[in-house]
């Protein structure tokens, strides 16, 4: 008689080892990813010592994010990084701080504020983006660029999914 794990015999089905989270593919992608993510962790801290000396390394990415969508308010930034409204208002106070942000009033709500990058922000952002870019070409100049596309595909892929 064939046991499946759903009868008698008291024992649960177990997944084999190349089915569910012990395919050999996502463990490997576990690994990768936990080294990719460290690095881009530490490369963080670099981009954000060359905008500003004083700058915290998780404010770069809000710096970022102005430089690619432009004014936002201070809940959809926190929104996007995922925190509270008053360790965002902490960060941008030392954004302002360094010249780096500037706030005005929202035209479409005269009670709220939008967050932009001063032109002193947008120019020290620009060229260590640029930098980083650079150093990305340097390290893919072997690549085909067929494969640098289709690499940007899948993250985007992966990035879209871990939203859901």
């Amino acid at each position: 008689m064939h046991e499946d794990g759903n009868g008698g015999g008291g024992h649960a089905a177990t997944p084999g080892p190349g089915s569910g989270p012990n395919q050999p593919g996502l463990l490997a992608l576990e690994r990768e990813l936990t080294v990719l993510l460290r690095r881009a962790r530490a490369n963080q801290g670099e981009m954000a010592r060359e905008v500003h000396p004083d700058l915290e390394s998780s404010a770069y990415g809000l710096l970022v994010r102005l430089d690619e969508y432009g004014k936002q308010r201070a809940t959809e930034l926190a929104a996007y990084i995922g925190v509270g409204k008053a360790t965002m208002s902490r960060q941008l106070r030392a954004l302002e701080d360094l010249g780096l942000v500037a706030r005005e009033p929202d035209p479409a709500d005269g009670r709220a504020w939008l967050v932009a990058l001063t032109r002193e922000g947008r120019e020290r952002v620009s060229r260590v983006r640029e930098a980083r870019r650079a150093r990305y070409a340097g390290r893919l100049a072997d690549w085909d660029p067929a494969e640098v596309a289709e690499l940007a595909r899948l993250l985007n892929q992966l990035n879209r999914g871990m939203e859901k």
